[in-house]
């Protein structure tokens, strides 16, 4: 039995890579993907996810166009340099083919409240973006999170920020809306920060080997990864050489094996007004707060086995 999923991204790099794992996995049901503001704005977002769908020839995912800004204010903007980092890792020069395709009318969250209401089975939600869209529909209408098996969320930092010294950048583009989703009482929620995201990266190795697959997606696959390689060694310098994460894939891996990650149960908090600490995620692995732990958190993964999945699914979609 397929579990289904719906993938809410900002599409971006590493969200295109997720989207391939997710629709080309032949255990996971994609029934559709919302999109948010984050990596571009929420038009830009859109339009990358519609294209990706397309390059594999998914167009029976719908798209659902979700929100544009943050569910609360921020008082803090990026640093210049932060922007610039960002069109280096997440160019607006899209390498998939343009698509004439729509997205369905229907809003995002207004789509997520009624599916969730209406479904007679549960259904995993993957936020691999800002979590406006998740923390809308669950203020909407509170009593949906019964229909969600589990939350898997791209995001936070324990150890390591990238928007920030503290931050990263899911959570910093909205902490209000993540607050929102980690106090919801959700049945399982599973955070997927940079810190397990680091230790999956993906080098030049690995490209060569996707274009030896010989898809067009496989190609853009490719692409995609050697252009977050680029971005990566001029801002943000792995210690292996010519690697760098593709964040959002990891959340997908972790459906098709959940082994990839190391996951443990912690409390999660989100600092929504320190100018210092403002987005980050304060994961009390050491039990400090006495607080029941709300999520499961990865500090660790798997790289030859995340790459193993990733490969496996993009094979399974020759």
């Amino acid at each position: 039995m397929t579990r289904k999923v719906i993938l809410d991204v900002d599409t971006g790099t590493d969200d295109a890579i997720a989207i391939m794992l997710a629709a080309q996995s032949r255990s996971l049901d994609l029934i559709a993907c919302t999109t948010v503001w984050g990596n571009h704005d929420v038009d830009t977002t859109t339009e990358n996810t519609l294209r990706t769908l397309d390059l594999i020839g998914r167009q029976d995912i719908p798209v659902f166009r979700g929100l544009g800004r943050p569910y609360a204010p921020i008082p803090f903007l990026f640093e210049d340099h932060v922007d610039s980092e960002r069109e280096v890792i997440h160019p607006h020069d899209f390498p998939a083919p343009s698509t004439l395709r729509q997205a369905s009318q229907q809003p995002a969250v207004e789509w997520l409240v009624e599916t969730l209401r209406a479904t007679t089975e549960q259904i995993t939600l993957v936020p691999v973006a800002p979590l406006t869209n998740i923390a809308a529909a669950i203020t909407l209408d509170p009593t949906i999170i019964e229909a969600i098996d589990e939350v898997v969320i791209m995001g936070g930092a324990h150890a390591l920020g990238n928007v920030t010294a503290s931050a990263e950048a899911n959570i910093w583009h909205d902490p209000v809306a993540a607050d929102v989703v980690l106090q919801a009482g959700l049945e399982r929620v599973v955070l997927v920060p940079l810190d397990a995201t680091h230790k999956a990266n993906m080098s030049l190795r690995h490209t060569a080997a996707l274009r030896a697959i010989g898809t067009p997606a496989a190609g853009v696959a490719a692409d995609i990864v050697e252009q977050r390689i680029r971005g990566y060694n001029e801002t943000q310098p792995q210690d292996e050489p010519d690697s760098a994460p593709v964040h959002d894939a990891l959340c997908i891996a972790y459906l098709l094996d959940p082994a990839v990650v190391d996951l443990a149960p912690y409390h999660v908090a989100v600092d929504t007004v320190s100018p210092l600490a403002f987005g980050k995620t304060f994961v009390d692995v050491a039990s400090r707060t006495r607080k029941k732990p709300n999520a499961f958190v990865a500090l660790g993964a798997d790289a030859d086995l995340f790459n193993k999945l990733l490969f496996e699914a993009l094979n399974e979609g020759r």
